[in-house]
């Protein structure tokens, strides 16, 4: 199987409720074709982003079985698939494939802990279970499992493998990984605080993983360009300091509070959050606008002049 190639922008995609606390399926139409049209390579549904530890198992499903049917055009659709163990994880990419998802993002199960040779294994048996595009996500912060670089590398050997994110704090491993030349996208997570965005494509990596993307996504798509020339990191420079204010502040609140707070503020159809998390107020809230009216973010992608806390001029 030739192995799928993603560069730019992969944006986790937030899930989106109704008033009554469902999924709304049209809000997310509306969601994916805004990333479409503003130049995102692909997203991800059911990530972290997309709370998908508040959703249960039907809803799970039920947003791979319908969303996947909103595929149009290139941007590929790629799915949260982790479960609480191995068998889960792979009854779910079976199901994802089965469905029509263009690939499956995996982590390691949360909460258990479990040590980097089990999870390299895990890695090993769910992408032998399917043949279906899929991701590692190196997130220690959130799983307590850590992978080093020699294990992602020998799990990059896999077919199957055709992504790699990296949120962990280390330049080096993202500069290991790369003197590598494995047969993947190297992308990172866009948390500012952990600092891989610049070294990442400063050493050749391929796009970012994000989340800010669901606020700005012509901005990050461009901020996430691979570098072929000077042109290309000077344009880059500029892209990512002037957006370093929203950064900062999507990644201020446990994700996704800050991001869908601010979405719904400025009129993109997002919804509340899952209980028990809250949406950002007050000055909290106030900010997130400010920095969305100072880039533009209003004007530039025609969103509703009433949206809360956004004067009409």
């Amino acid at each position: 199987m030739t192995k799928m190639r993603i560069e730019g922008s992969f944006v986790a995609l937030i899930t989106p409720f109704n008033q009554d606390g469902t999924v709304d399926f049209s809000a997310f139409e509306e969601l994916l074709k805004f990333q479409r049209d503003n130049g995102t390579s692909a997203v991800l549904i059911l990530g972290s982003t997309g709370e998908i530890s508040m959703l249960s198992n039907e809803e799970r499903r039920e947003i791979v079985s319908r969303t996947a049917q909103m595929k149009n055009g290139a941007m590929k659709l790629f799915y949260g698939c982790t479960g609480g163990n191995t068998a889960s994880t792979i009854e779910m990419l079976r199901f994802a494939k089965a469905e029509g998802a263009d690939g499956a993002i995996l982590a390691a199960p949360a909460y258990i802990c479990a040590s980097e040779s089990d999870i390299e294994d895990y890695f090993l048996e769910a992408a032998d279970s399917v043949e279906l595009p899929m991701g590692i996500y190196n997130n220690p912060p959130r799983v307590k499992t850590d992978l080093g670089h020699e294990a992602l590398l020998r799990l990059f050997k896999h077919p199957n493998y055709v992504v790699h994110k990296e949120s962990t704090g280390r330049v080096g491993q993202v500069g290991q990984v790369l003197a590598s030349n494995p047969d993947v996208s190297v992308m990172c997570c866009d948390s500012p605080n952990l600092g891989l965005v610049v070294p990442t494509m400063t050493l050749g990596g391929h796009g970012t993983a994000n989340m800010t993307g669901n606020i700005a996504p012509a901005e990050i798509a461009a901020m996430s360009k691979p570098w072929k020339t000077g042109d290309d990191a000077m344009a880059f420079r500029e892209s990512y300091l002037r957006l370093l204010p929203l950064l900062h502040y999507t990644y201020s609140a446990v994700n996704p509070v800050a991001v869908k707070s601010l979405m719904r503020a400025i009129g993109l159809p997002a919804g509340d959050l899952r209980r028990p998390l809250t949406a950002l107020q007050g000055p909290a809230l106030d900010r997130g606008i400010s920095i969305a009216n100072t880039l533009g973010l209003i004007e530039n992608y025609n969103l509703p002049k009433q949206a809360l806390g956004v004067a009409a001029e």
